[in-house]
């Protein structure tokens, strides 16, 4: 098994997000006129060249808000893609881990803030209009002049281990036959991260887990979660059962199991695919 990389593969970026620029009108208006932009259309998807993005002047961007990116150059605008000989286009789930860590930065940032402007078109407080400021930062409502901004879901995902070599993981009915993976579920409010831990794993699988910590995070802007990575131990040596209705089956894999390929693991784009082959390659 290849050993996963250092950072989730959505995690990695470059460029500086520059919060200064984007108070400041008149360099925002600069930067746009030197400036490099990323298409993102409305299914999140932008032109790769292999495994590089492909970024437009600006008069060969579509009409719309223009999300400054950061970097003193960079910009996302939300529309039909350009056409260019030579390119196709793909999602995060596609090439995010392929591209660079650049590209990985840009492309995650500019569909994250493309998703959130394109569900927050009103204001949530009169239902007025509401329209894009600083450089994609922030919505304000044009009748109250209330400030939106771009929302993050909290969600957990875990490694949940036996303290030995197997390690628990479960199935949708959607996934591809033989998929299996990490568990996960959204933080809900008044709880903790490590609260959501213990409380989804034992509501999906019956089983109950102790020393709950933390590994890395990662944005899955599908449309708007930051997944919260962990890792911890079974309590006890109970039987998984897939009991709330999300998993169609849950069970413990050895980690041998994991190595010949018994499961078919998520794609490496995932922050699940770091966590089961980073604990893989410990044993």
């Amino acid at each position: 098994m290849t050993p996963a990389a250092s950072q989730p593969a959505l995690s990695r970026a470059t460029v500086d997000r520059d919060s200064a620029t984007r108070e400041l009108p008149e360099a925002l208006d600069s930067a746009w006129r030197d400036g490099q932009v990323l298409v993102v259309d409305d299914q999140g998807r932008a032109l790769v060249d292999g495994t590089d993005l492909v970024l437009v002047g600006p008069d060969e961007a579509p009409e719309g808000d223009r999300l400054y990116l950061g970097g003193g150059r960079y910009f996302a605008v939300r529309g039909p893609l350009p056409r260019k000989l030579g390119t196709v286009p793909k999602g995060l789930r596609d090439v995010g881990h392929l591209l660079s860590d650049r590209d990985a930065g840009l492309l995650v940032h500019a569909v994250g803030l493309a998703n959130w402007h394109a569900s927050h078109t009103h204001c949530p407080r009169c239902g007025a209009a509401t329209r894009s400021i600083r450089g994609g930062a922030v919505r304000v409502c044009v009748a109250d002049g209330s400030e939106h901004f771009p929302r993050t879901d909290p969600a957990m995902i875990v490694l949940v281990h036996d303290g030995a070599d197997r390690c628990l993981l479960g199935r949708q009915p959607i996934w591809p036959p033989g998929r299996y993976s990490t568990l996960a579920g959204f933080v809900e409010p008044g709880e903790s991260a490590e609260q959501a831990v213990v409380r989804e794993v034992l509501e999906e699988t019956g089983v109950l887990v102790r020393d709950v910590n933390y590994s890395a995070s990662q944005p899955w802007p599908f449309p708007s979660s930051l997944m919260l990575g962990f890792r911890a131990r079974a309590d006890g040596d109970a039987e998984p059962v897939a009991r709330d209705g999300e998993l169609e089956d849950a069970r413990w894999f050895h980690r041998d199991e994991l190595r010949d390929g018994s499961a078919m693991l998520p794609t490496p784009v995932s922050i699940a695919y770091k966590l089961i082959t980073d604990w893989v390659n410990e044993g």
